[in-house]
């Protein structure tokens, strides 16, 4: 009864899925004391920009300054004044995981805030000022193309050799065989019509000259 009952428990969240909870209910948090409060149908992009720029306070990452003498430098040598910051790549994750449970939690996706184009521009605008001013370039990921089969191209003389012509003018060829000779000929220049895509489409089958045998008296 009691291995039924454990076997019958739901598998515990991934922790992506808790990490996300977390930052769902830390948003919710957010709009609750915000002044004035803030209700989430009333959320737009600029009020998650500003949310991006609460959560600096807790960063644990070193964004010098203009005016600092490290900037740009990506492993200072000492310690500085400059402030500490969330990362960008930080930032970026978790408005992967809030646009998610925005909808997850009935949200529209069409007036999901998180995906505002306005929160897009600001996380740009935040990933290239750390860039610059940790040293650090930020490289974005380059999607792979589709492959491309090559198509095999059958040259011309190739095509050629692979057709058999037919001599037009034969002893002893009945007009049924006529018939099929012409019919053997036509799917040869189909055939090397098509030789120059991948290969050449169903050679003509070879036809064997006939040699009339002749009576000498």
């Amino acid at each position: 009864m009691a291995a039924d009952q454990a076997g019958s428990s739901p598998a515990p969240p991934s922790r992506y899925e808790s990490q996300k909870r977390r930052d769902w209910n830390t948003f919710l948090q957010y709009l609750k004391n915000h002044k004035p409060p803030l209700t989430l149908a009333r959320c737009s992009g600029a009020h998650v920009i500003e949310f991006l720029k609460y959560l600096d306070q807790f960063g644990k990452t070193k964004v010098h300054i203009s005016g600092c003498p490290y900037f740009g430098h990506p492993n200072p040598p000492a310690p500085c004044a400059c402030p500490l910051k969330q990362a960008w790549g930080s930032l970026d994750a978790l408005i992967g995981r809030l646009r998610a449970a925005y909808e997850e939690n009935g949200g529209r996706p069409e007036s999901n805030p998180f995906g505002a184009r306005a929160v897009r521009i600001y996380l740009r605008e935040v990933r290239e000022s750390q860039a610059k001013a940790r040293g650090i370039p930020y490289e974005k990921k380059k999607r792979k193309r589709p492959t491309v089969t090559a198509t095999m191209v059958v040259s011309s003389s190739s095509a050629a050799a692979g057709n058999v012509s037919v001599g037009s003018s034969r002893e002893g060829i009945d007009a049924g065989d006529g018939a099929r000779t012409g019919e053997g000929s036509g799917g040869g220049g189909g055939g090397g019509g098509g030789g120059t895509t991948e290969t050449a489409g169903g050679g003509a089958a070879a036809v064997a000259p006939t040699t009339a045998a002749t009576s000498t008296v």
